[in-house]
């Protein structure tokens, strides 16, 4: 009876400590949610999940603000099928979040008008917490260890990966939700395979669906199946090596091939979707250099640093450049630390089982995503949300070494970790590290400096158009504009001059030209990521030296016709 009590007591604490995590976890992934400027794919997600089309902003035309943000208008007669027909006719990606997200704006928002970005940002924080619980579980469930789980719950609350990924409008969060529910499957597979159990078919069931769904969220959930293959086929060699390999029903390879076949079919759909997605302008910027020349270590370096950030961070961006060389010195301090400990904890710790499991998982989905770079033509490592699929591996694979410090009595590297992790997050929240890749707020707050200075010209912000990118990036700066610009001044107009692959730049500046023909004078003219020659001289138009500038995601010049 005792035993009982001392048991109920025990979850009790743990569950007290877990809900902490929690509501901190929480606490921050709602802080200053708003307070960041969406960018470019964040517009594709609010466009696309509220059913709407960016094909219906006029190209080639001067449009007023208004018609820019009519994709971003709220309408109660668009279905789930407008939003999955509109995002497979001019996006890259599966439909299941964004059909979720419309949903949610249906069950939060029944006012016409804009959407609200923290509202749809709300959604992706939402999974972003339920992160914390489920990683807890998937910990405890690995190490076989509370204790194990309550560190990777502080992880995930405080990750400043993990927070950056939830306040934005984009399905990671969801994606890694149901990527560590994939990998709760895999653990299943690899017990069974080493007891020579058969694996229920109700786990090879859900197995099969989380697969499917999670697929159907994101495309680059495949990274996450391959890796998965790949641990299962060490188990394979493994078992080929010892002889004891069967596909009799009894065998836990028969379902687990079983599983397999039914993801390929569950999947099969969305893959072929996106196989016959054409060459698409969207994704060409992750076509970058020659790993193999001098530009060797660069994806090795970039992996290491985004896998960093998912545990430790501070504050590296907006700040004195001598503030950002010492936080850069505290985390590569920190970060050796780590390391050592973590070394250490694979020459002492016995090998368990699931913890190799974890390892394998880390080891295979790091060597994948530098494959792509070293072997393929495209670079994953450019960006830090494409390291989402081997996020959960990493805060499981860090607690398990925290752990294991714990144990051996060095709780001060846990406190370290966890508190610099908090840090980091404080960060993100605050603009100092991560920050939105388009800064339309600078741009916009640029823009306005320059209209005071000279009242009576109208302002044109004209960019040359090649995909629904550079409509976004016009949207940032048209919400920014209608945002924070309050006085009552005349809005600006645009212009979207667009540019297919095969268009010579000549006849994107003669078009630029005509339509200036037709405005009133004077004008003031902003080109706005502009890559074309604008020949603006012939015009009788003056370039401002002084607005001659660039900013993340952004380059602009004022010019003054007259």
């Amino acid at each position: 009876m005792n035993n009982i009590l001392i048991e109920q007591k025990k979850w009790r604490s743990h569950l007290a400590l877990l809900l902490i995590w929690v509501i901190l976890g929480t606490i921050l992934r709602f802080t200053n949610l708003t307070a960041k400027p969406p960018w470019a794919d964040e517009w594709a997600t609010l466009v696309f999940s509220l059913g709407n089309s960016f094909l219906t902003v006029p190209l080639e035309k001067v449009i007023s603000l208004d018609v820019l943000m009519q994709p971003l208008q709220l309408r109660e007669t668009i279905s789930i099928g407008d939003v999955i027909s509109n995002l497979l006719n001019e996006s890259t990606h599966p439909p299941v979040y964004f059909v979720l997200t419309h949903l949610w704006f249906k069950l939060f928002s029944n006012q016409d008008g804009l959407v609200a970005v923290g509202l749809a940002r709300s959604l992706s924080v939402l999974f972003g917490i339920i992160s914390i619980p489920a990683i807890f579980a998937l910990s405890s469930f690995i190490s076989a260890s509370l204790v194990c789980g309550q560190i990777a719950a502080a992880l995930m609350a405080f990750s400043p990966y993990g927070v950056y990924l939830s306040q934005e409008t984009r399905h990671y969060t969801l994606a890694i939700l149901l990527i560590m529910a994939s990998i709760a499957c895999l653990v299943i597979a690899i017990r069974c395979i080493q007891q020579r159990n058969r694996i229920t078919s109700k786990v090879m069931f859900l197995w099969i669906v989380i697969n499917s769904v999670g697929v159907a969220t994101h495309y680059f959930f495949v990274l996450a199946l391959v890796t998965e293959i790949l641990v299962l086929l060490s188990w394979f060699i493994k078992d080929i090596k010892s002889q004891v390999f069967s596909l009799q029903s009894s065998s836990p390879w028969r379902n687990i091939s079983l599983a397999i076949m039914g993801t390929f079919a569950g999947c099969s759909i969305w893959v072929w979707t996106w196989l016959n997605i054409p060459d698409n302008q969207l994704t060409d910027w992750t076509k970058h250099g020659n790993p193999w020349s001098s530009e060797f270590l660069e994806p090795i370096g970039r992996t290491i640093g985004w896998i960093t950030t998912m545990i430790l961070l501070l504050p590296i961006e907006g700040i004195p450049i001598w503030l950002t060389v010492v936080s850069v010195i505290i985390l590569l301090s920190a970060l050796i630390y780590l390391i050592v400990n973590a070394v250490e904890y694979l020459k002492n710790t016995p090998q368990y089982l699931d913890n190799e499991i974890i390892l394998k998982y880390f080891i295979f989905a790091t060597l994948l995503t530098l494959s792509f770079a070293y072997l393929g033509d495209r670079d994953l490592t450019l960006a830090a949300r494409f390291q989402f699929f081997y996020f959960p591996g990493a805060i499981i694979l860090v607690a398990a070494i925290l752990n294991y410090c714990w144990q051996q009595r060095n709780s001060s590297i846990v406190v370290m970790v966890i508190a610099i992790a908090f840090c980091g997050s404080l960060s993100v929240v605050n603009n100092y590290a991560y920050q939105k890749p388009d800064r339309a707020d600078i741009v916009a707050l640029v823009i306005r400096e320059a209209q005071q200075k000279n009242l009576d010209a109208p302002v044109l912000i004209a960019t040359v158009h090649k995909t629904h990118e550079q409509t976004g990036e016009m949207m940032g700066i048209a919400w920014e504009w209608l945002r924070k610009i309050k006085v009552e001044v005349i809005q600006p107009q645009f212009l979207l001059l667009h540019k297919k692959p095969d268009t010579p730049e000549q006849n994107i500046t003669n078009n630029f030209h005509q339509q200036l023909t037709q405005l009133p004078r004077p004008l003031d003219v902003w080109v706005v990521n502009f890559s074309a020659p604008t020949g603006l001289e012939s015009q009788n138009c003056v370039a401002d030296l002084a607005y001659k500038r660039r900013v993340s995601g952004y380059r602009y010049r004022l010019f003054h016709c007259r």
